[in-house]
């Protein structure tokens, strides 16, 4: 397959890379920083910093979004939103008016988040519930309608928390159960919609090789964890005391909006991938965290 990607430097997009080339795929990533070394000796990877770089006969079986300012490095200040705004829907927006211009239509398969929900509580969340109207929601809402605009097979991925040892969420929290500072984030009920970085990428390379695969996909491991049981667990697997209780009211202070990152309750299931045939291999969070910590625990931190 000839695939274009996008956010190929990031930690979804290098995993990812590393899979494409054992299956000798013929990869072009849209970068805007320097060649990453990890990944820039492969003979069928080649960068472009800019889609007028490609020559329009050339035909992509794939075209794979994955670029986005990270959402939560940074204050939401209006200028942030903005930034945040601009880089999904205007890099999605020349991607689809790109994939446009093809007679023979490739696979779009573009980014999206479990943000999309909101706060739903204990509520089931499938890939036909609700969306809501938080500002990840409709950021998350206008990103797929401009995927969708594609004349193209469009395959949405709506991401959970994705898990890894080789960087995101899991090795910034690492060090904090290290130094005993771990615990509940508000009340500790809220459902964490996660998904290890292993079936994040084999999601992704099930849906270029499935063509009956469209629409919206949730991006989660099939059982989501209550953050109070997430934290136990991690505590217990890495023998550390977490007995610290944020309340919401000093993750607002502190965070501002971006606390409902860590306090909305999204029981999501990805309900459309395991009916398409879909096989995790990591569905229970306490043994994904059992596996990858008590093999690697003394070069995490």
């Amino acid at each position: 397959m000839n695939i274009l990607l996008t956010g190929g430097t990031g930690l979804i997009g290098k995993a990812l890379v590393e899979q494409l080339c054992l299956r000798n795929e013929q990869v072009k990533i849209l970068t805007r920083t320097s060649t990453p070394h990890t990944i820039s000796k492969q003979k069928n990877i080649k960068f472009i910093t800019a889609l007028s770089e490609l020559d329009l006969q050339e035909q992509f079986d794939a075209i794979i979004n994955l670029a986005g300012e990270p959402i939560f490095h940074k204050v939401w200040s209006k200028n942030q939103k903005s930034i945040l705004r601009e880089s999904r829907l205007s890099l999605t927006t020349q991607l689809v008016e790109f994939i446009n211009q093809y007679q023979q239509h490739p696979i779009f398969i573009s980014g999206s988040a479990t943000g999309i929900y909101g706060d739903q509580d204990e509520q089931i969340i499938t890939e036909t519930s609700k969306t809501a109207k938080t500002f990840t929601a409709q950021l998350c809402q206008d990103w797929e309608n401009i995927a969708q605009q594609a004349n193209a097979r469009v395959c949405l991925i709506r991401t959970g928390m994705v898990f890894s040892t080789k960087g995101g969420a899991l090795t910034k929290m690492l060090p904090l159960y290290k130094w005993g500072l771990g615990g509940k984030l508000g009340n500790g009920e809220q459902y964490f919609p996660w998904i290890a970085l292993e079936d994040m990428v084999n999601g992704i390379l099930f849906l270029l090789d499935h063509s009956e695969c469209q629409g919206s996909f949730n991006f989660t491991a099939p059982y989501p964890i209550k953050q109070h049981k997430f934290n136990c667990t991690l505590a217990r697997i890495l023998n550390r005391p977490a007995f610290a209780i944020i309340p919401k009211w000093v993750l607002h202070f502190i965070l501002g909006e971006r606390a409902n990152l860590l306090l909305e309750s999204q029981n999501v299931v990805p309900e459309k991938l395991l009916n398409a045939g879909f096989q995790f291999q990591y569905s229970d969070c306490e043994n994904y965290l059992k596996d990858i910590l008590k093999t690697n625990k003394k070069g995490l931190y």
